[in-house]
């Protein structure tokens, strides 16, 4: 019996070792490619961080990534999330990795894992633990025992992890590569020869965990053999690796900017990223990833910087909530298919690069079988008409043409078939927990938090101490306490003149209290100076700052070093005399956080809540509760902060992180419309100056019940609860979309033999698609086939416009969820000849 056990046992481990190598796949790269049991792969891929939305909107991510042409989601891993404190391990919620993988290979698609595990990301502290800045003898990213220590005890940690999940392709899962360190060669001048070895060190570490897949370092021109050094940045056209056996990767294209408080929205157009996606495959590339393909919220205290904002939206092609933003992600769709189209040329062979002109230039691939190519025009200013291969090719600036036969034109960067959808925000409203008649609002109760020491834990130490040394990021707080005795006969209590108090701070928020009462406060990313007048009294006298971090350094040499906090001089002068006493090297008091923080108020679960009227608004430190029933229902819930100052918000005690509707973007800078011909940078494209930075916060719909919600504030600033709303983010009713007759026709008319079927072999098509699968197109409340003018939602019409546009469109259109309408004047006549027409429409859908 035993023998018969023990052989049954054998041959189910024989048929699961059979299994696995019958799925396992041989991931390997020559100079072309990825490959990927023996066949080079053309791979576009897309960042999705894994923390930065739950677990409930993966699926759909990932299934909205494939959509729209991904075959691999990219991510880092996050250390700190993962060991907030050491060997405590948390890979559970938003942090379940392993589930993350599972979902993103269940769906179809490869993962880049990118270990790090210095991640940058905009992330707090670049990823890294902050008790990792306390292990005795340490120095980050360099060639230092105890950190190459901790550094390879984590990714050994995370490898082993994804083995024993069998989650690397070697094994049959879906991670085809992995990356070690990040954008180490930016900053690694500034380590000398020290941050060489280390280079040397990561990469042979990495290799000896064994994973089976390639390992890569991005932005590493030194990458050791036989790791595959990658390119990041808004355009990696150029970029060459830096052996000719490796393939041409570019792992992060940043889709657009990420925010900070006190900054205007940056975006980047989608005729510019598509630009720069094309140039790189033309060029050679194999593996492009967009950085990000879904941004999400730093959710928590996980955001950097410093000021990094709660929203990571990053103008991705998939919202900060999860909703396609259009026509971003419908054009980069198509850009995908038409590539797709070119596979089998671009694997086939390297490119023959030729100039067409000033600044106009032609790849092409061809073999025996095979003929692909991109014609590209790197002007910023003019159209230009290019003969290719005997026949005429108009490219507008900046932008490529993509031909899968040589021929025809499949795709052009800067002609969108993708429709503009409107997005909007729905003011709910919400009636609080119980029932009532009243709105939300009128049943809040409060605990004011004490100003100055409170806890048993506080302790004292001459002179000013960094913020970061003392708190260990337990929280953005840290008091620092001073009481003085002032004798009635001192020139600080002169008459008619008050002290004035003089604080610097490296940051990034002081609020400087004064007998318990708020004197002055300032904000900065790297210092802070405050020139306070007070007023004192005789005998004795507090003075209590609040120091208040919004987000650890998470980039450049040695930023783990960049500290915070009030570090002096702190000084207080007499106004009248002139003198002046140094503050900076008294006993002072310190207490690290706030007592609510440490009594749980974030639950809001405390019986010390209180709910007598009037309220106390427009009052620095108090916390805030109430209760709300969830909007109704399936859409992204968000908060409109408007009306608070800045603090953390908790929802059923899972915190969405810092609000700040107060930090307003400075008036210069945007403009009404962006050119997206010419290079592409952080600040060339931007809206909303002068407008608060974030008034709508991100909160999860996993995250609610259906009623008896808990919304608690800790109010840092001062504000009026009672203002804030909740809303819903909806996909708009509008669809707008031009279409010229110089367009191509629709991608999704060229069959997979890359062969254009007759039917639209030259006509282009302008088509129209509700985004709500329950809705159809009720009215079109502008069509012009002509020459009309403007843009979504303030078209007009040109000199010449068909007369049977608007019937056409409606008789095609009204009553349908899709529809597709030829651009020709075969279908609407000739309004005025000699001239290239288009067709305008804006359609609404319910």
């Amino acid at each position: 019996m035993v023998k018969g056990k023990r052989k049954m046992e054998m041959m189910l481990l024989l048929i699961l070792q059979i299994v696995v190598a019958a799925t396992a796949a041989n991931v390997t790269y020559d100079h072309r490619a990825l490959v990927i049991d023996g066949k080079r792969k053309i791979l576009i891929s897309g960042s999705i961080h894994y923390p930065r939305s739950t677990p409930e909107m993966w699926p759909d991510l990932i299934q909205k990534s494939k959509d729209g042409g991904l075959d691999v989601i990219e991510t880092y891993v996050f250390w700190s999330g993962h060991e907030p404190e050491k060997n405590k391990y948390n890979f559970e919620g938003r942090y379940d990795l392993v589930k993350f993988v599972k979902l993103a290979a269940k769906a179809g698609l490869y993962v880049h894992l990118r270990i790090g595990p210095y991640v940058c990301a905009e992330w707090n502290y670049g990823g890294f633990p902050v008790w990792l800045h306390f292990v005795p003898g340490i120095k980050f990213r360099t060639d230092n025992e105890p950190f190459k220590a901790e550094m390879q005890r984590f990714t050994t940690k995370i490898v082993d992890l994804m083995k024993q999940e069998k989650l690397y392709a070697s094994q049959g899962g879906p991670i085809i590569l992995s990356q070690i360190e990040n954008e180490y060669g930016n900053i690694a001048s500034a380590y000398g020869a020290a941050g060489k070895s280390y280079i040397k060190w990561s990469a042979s570490m990495a290799l000896s965990l064994d994973t089976g897949v390639p390992w890569n370092m991005c932005q590493q021109a030194d990458a050791p053999e036989p790791m595959i050094n990658t390119c990041n940045g808004f355009y990696c056209d150029q970029f060459t690796p830096n052996s000719n056996n490796k393939p041409k990767m570019w792992t992060e294209n940043w889709s657009g900017w990420f925010l900070g408080f006190g900054d205007p929205s940056p975006y980047r157009p989608v005729e510019d990223l598509a630009f720069a996606v094309a140039r790189f495959y033309q060029r050679g590339g194999t593996f492009q990833n967009y950085y990000m393909y879904h941004g999400g919220s730093n959710f928590d205290r996980t955001s950097g910087g410093p000021l990094i904002s709660t929203s990571y939206d990053y103008d991705a092609p998939i919202d900060e909530y999860g909703l396609l933003r259009q026509p971003k992600w419908g054009h980069l769709r198509d850009l995908h298919k038409a590539i797709k189209l070119c596979e089998d040329s671009l694997i086939a062979t390297d490119p023959t690069i030729t100039s067409l002109g000033s600044n106009l230039e032609a790849a092409v691939y061809k073999t025996s079988g095979s003929c692909a190519a991109f014609l590209a025009n790197v002007g910023t200013k003019s159209d230009a008409t290019v003969v290719f291969n005997g026949q005429s090719y108009v490219l507008p600036a900046w932008s490529v043409s993509i031909l899968p036969d040589c021929k025809n034109v499949a795709f052009n960067t800067a002609k969108k078939n993708a429709a503009t959808e409107s997005t909007t925000f729905a003011p709910q409203s919400l009636k609080p927990d119980g029932g009532s008649s009243a709105e939300l609002g009128s049943q809040w109760s409060y605990i004011k938090e004490p100003i100055g020491i409170s806890k048993t834990d506080a302790f004292l130490k001459p002179g000013l101490l960094e913020q970061i040394n003392t708190t260990a990021d337990k929280s953005d707080y840290l008091w620092y306490s001073l009481r003085m005795d002032i004798k009635g006969d001192e020139t600080f209590l002169d008459e008619g003149s008050k002290a004035v108090l003089h604080i610097e701070s490296i940051g990034q928020v002081v609020y400087a209290f004064i007998n318990g009462k708020l004197a002055g406060s300032g904000h900065d990313k790297q210092k802070i100076s405050l020139v306070i007048p007070i007023n004192l009294v005789p005998g004795k006298n507090t003075i209590d700052l609040l120091s208040v971090t919004v987000g650890l350094a998470n980039y450049g040499p040695f930023f783990d070093l960049v500290g915070a906090g009030i570090t002096g001089p702190v000084t207080l002068k007499s106004a009248k005399s002139g003198s002046s006493i140094d503050l900076a090297t008294q006993q002072w008091t310190y207490q690290v956080g706030l007592k609510g923080e440490d009594t749980g108020l974030a639950t809001g679960d405390s019986s010390e809540w209180v709910s007598k009227s009037p309220l106390p608004t427009k009052q620095p430190l108090i916390w805030y509760k109430t209760t709300f029933n969830a909007p109704s229902g399936s859409e992204p819930v968000a908060i409109d902060f408007t009306g608070t100052g800045k603090g953390i918000a908790w929802v059923n005690g899972q915190s969405i992180g810092r609000y700040w509707p107060t930090s307003i973007a400075a008036n210069n800078g945007c403009t009404d419309s962006c050119d997206y011909r010419g290079s592409y940078t952080a600040k060339k494209c931007v809206k909303n100056c002068g407008k608060p930075s974030q008034t709508l916060y991100h909160v999860p719909r996993s995250w609610l019940n259906p009623s008896g919600n808990t919304l608690v504030l800790l109010e840092e600033m001062g504000g009026d609860p009672t203002q804030i709303s909740f809303a819903t983010k909806q996909t708009g009713s509008s669809l707008c979309l031009t279409v010229s007759q110089s367009h191509p026709p629709p991608v999704d008319t060229w069959t997979s033999d890359s062969k254009i079927s007759n039917k639209h072999r030259t006509r282009p098509v302008l088509s129209l698609k509700c985004p709500v699968s329950t809705h159809v197109i009720t009215s079109i409340k502008f069509a012009s086939f002509g020459t009309p003018k403007g843009t979504c939602g303030s078209f007009t019409y040109g000199h010449c416009s068909s007369s049977r546009s608007l019937s056409l469109v409606q008789k095609a259109c009204i009553g349908l969820r899709s529809c597709n309408v030829e651009v020709s004047t075969r279908v609407f006549g000739e309004p005025c000849r000699g001239v290239v027409k288009s067709l305008a429409v804006e359609a609404s859908c319910s």
